[in-house]
């Protein structure tokens, strides 16, 4: 089908539009280095700049900004990207800002919800499948895998993963690490356990679940360190592939877990320079 472009809008005469592309009431596309692939919808008033691709089927919803330039003393002027995979949908007033680093990228993968207001800063790496409710902030460095769900007005610092099939509360300040399919919240975080109900929406067996609750005990609600509780697991459980996942998270984390007791958090010290050089 043809593409829909009102009359108001502002597009770069040299940035690529694909096909049964629309482009609403006074959006903007302001850069020659944007590609909008096929069945992409920009919605009135957004704002797309900078070297940024918007995938096949996403839908850029009023006011959002993306691929603008990130909010790191550090950068200067380099060539950075954001990279929107295919059918996501960026809600209102979501601000998306492009790297840190000559050539790095944001990503957003596949299949995400962004939902409004949230905040995805330079050098974030988002899996397929991710939910970020209202008013999620996401600073520098962070990296969430599949699946996971981030409550509203949670905000997560720097350098901070969120496993795959993790489900955070709202409302939760976020400094460490959170391991794949656990479920946790409140103000101090605490863990509730394994994300049950969403493994059993997946698919998951229940031997997978019942594994992984072994693990969640063994590290988070026993009196072994985090070594000594990762060597158990691997001695005593089934090597599924989400055991194994759940052990590599753990094993190499840099700036330690939510809620653990006795971990060593040597590497986020070392870490300390990289946060004292961020704005966010």
């Amino acid at each position: 089908m043809p593409n829909q472009i009102h009359s108001t809008a502002i597009i770069h005469p040299h940035a690529i539009l694909g096909d049964n592309v629309t482009v609403e009431a006074y959006a903007i596309i302001n850069s020659p280095h944007i590609v909008i692939e096929n069945n992409v919808t920009i919605k009135a008033h957004a704002y797309i700049d900078g070297y940024t691709t918007v995938g096949d089927g996403s839908i850029i919803y009023p006011f959002a900004s993306i691929g603008t330039r990130p909010q790191d003393l550090k950068y200067k002027g380099e060539n950075t990207y954001v990279k929107i995979g295919k059918r996501c949908q960026i809600r209102e007033y979501v601000t998306i800002n492009s790297s840190t680093g000559e050539n790095e990228s944001v990503e957003v993968g596949d299949d995400c919800y962004i939902m409004t207001s949230c905040h995805i800063a330079h050098n974030c790496k988002l899996g397929e499948h991710v939910i970020m409710s209202n008013g999620v902030q996401l600073a520098g460095h962070i990296t969430v895998g599949d699946y996971a769900i981030i409550g509203g007005m949670t905000g997560v610092h720097q350098f901070v993963r969120i496993g795959s099939y993790a489900m955070v509360g709202g409302f939760c300040p976020i400094h460490y690490d959170i391991p794949p399919y656990l479920v946790g919240g409140q103000s101090p975080f605490k863990f509730g356990g394994v994300n049950t109900v969403g493994l059993k929406r997946h698919g998951f067996s229940l031997k997978t679940r019942s594994e992984l609750f072994k693990a969640f005990k063994w590290i988070f609600r026993s009196p072994l360190t985090l070594s000594e509780g990762l060597k158990k697991i691997e001695d005593e459980l089934e090597p599924l592939p989400e055991i194994k996942e759940f052990v590599d998270f753990c094993r190499s984390s840099k700036r330690g877990l939510m809620e653990k007791r006795n971990v060593d958090r040597t590497h986020y010290h070392k870490t300390k320079e990289l946060d004292d050089n961020h704005e966010e």
